[in-house]
């Protein structure tokens, strides 16, 4: 059994920046990501990383975004750089297991944090 949970997220004008951050308990995952799910919308992968360091990122997020972990930590980040109103959304830690091409999805993740809001504002 793995728990995650996120914090971090928060209110920000255009053009700044956040830090999030997710505690993972449990060691049943390869792979740990970020997701975000706007209201209406889908749930999309943001940013993924193994545990042996492989990075994958959305399109819309790549230059701005930045994910890393501490291992000793069992902490997750995404760094948020420049971000824009349609970053508004709830953002979500998961662990799971799978393959390169399935990081960013989300039924690769069998574990899902509580989520924490970010709201960027022009």
């Amino acid at each position: 059994q793995v728990q995650l949970e996120e914090s971090g997220g928060g209110s920000v004008q255009a053009g700044g920046s956040l830090k999030l951050s997710c505690v993972a308990s449990g060691y049943s995952y390869t792979q740990m990501a970020w997701f975000r799910q706007a209201p209406g919308k889908e749930r999309e992968g943001v940013a993924a990383v193994t545990l042996d360091g492989l990075t994958r990122y959305a399109d819309s997020v790549k230059g701005r975004f930045t994910i890393s972990g501490d291992n000793a930590q069992n902490t997750l980040y995404l760094q948020m750089n420049a971000l824009n109103p349609e970053d508004t959304a709830m953002y979500y830690c998961a662990a799971g297991r799978g393959s390169y091409w399935m990081l960013l999805r989300t039924n690769a993740y069998a574990y899902w944090g509580q989520g924490t809001q970010v709201t960027v504002f022009s």
